[in-house]
């Protein structure tokens, strides 16, 4: 989601100043994007910021996410990486658009980070059931995960599977607008957020909060 649910304009582009500048292909990733028939979808860049500010602080090494859209999220992760770990690093990306990732990868090459990505044209609940039988189930250090809402629940479930103890999931758009207060609004989507923030909170295997950056988003560590 590209605006912060609680956020002015003026706050926004506040927040943009005086956070950390923004690597020159994000920048053209999120301008391009904003133009975009479907720029909903994007991330903000303050979101961003917090992303790459909590990968570098856990010096996460191995990460996941789950849908790409046109790369902005994935460029944040993989610059992080880089800067955590070099080479070494790596970012397995899930989606099931080509039309959109082919444009995300012009913004990794400018970077120069599509080698630390691992982009997987697939269902992601599939993507995920394969990466644990790879060998990578308790090894990821962080997962984000921004897709179709219906399948947070089995993300959530697949995600834990792969996190080390320790290891963080943030899932966006957890506010979705402010349809998830309105307890009319029984929508497919609506529902299967409230489900999964109810089912976070009373998760003993682990800690959950949701903030209100962006559109929502919940982080949840493994315990």
């Amino acid at each position: 989601m590209s605006s912060s649910f609680t956020l002015s304009a003026p706050i926004i582009a506040y927040l943009t100043e005086v956070n950390e500048a923004e690597h020159p292909a994000l920048t053209a990733c999120r301008v391009e994007t904003a133009n975009h028939p479907k720029a909903m979808m994007q991330i903000s860049a303050e979101q961003g910021a917090f992303m790459s500010f909590l990968i570098r602080q856990m010096d996460v090494r191995l990460a996941v996410e789950v849908g790409v859209f046109t790369g902005y999220s994935a460029l944040v992760t993989a610059l992080a990486l880089r800067q955590n770990a070099g080479p070494g690093g790596k970012l397995f990306a899930f989606d099931i658009s080509e039309e959109f990732t082919d444009l995300a990868k012009t913004y990794w090459q400018q970077a120069g980070v599509e080698s630390t990505i691992d982009l997987r044209i697939a269902p992601a609940g599939d993507s995920l059931t394969t990466l644990a039988s790879e060998g990578y189930a308790g090894r990821i250090d962080f997962m984000f995960v921004d897709a179709d809402k219906p399948g947070y629940h089995d993300y959530y479930e697949k995600g834990l599977t792969l996190l080390r103890t320790g290891g963080v999931m943030l899932f966006d758009n957890m506010l979705w607008s402010g349809s998830v207060a309105d307890q009319s609004d029984q929508s497919v989507e609506t529902v299967a957020l409230r489900e999964l923030a109810a089912h976070a909170k009373a998760d003993p295997r682990v800690r959950a909060v949701m903030v209100a950056i962006g559109d929502g988003l919940m982080l949840v560590t493994k315990l």
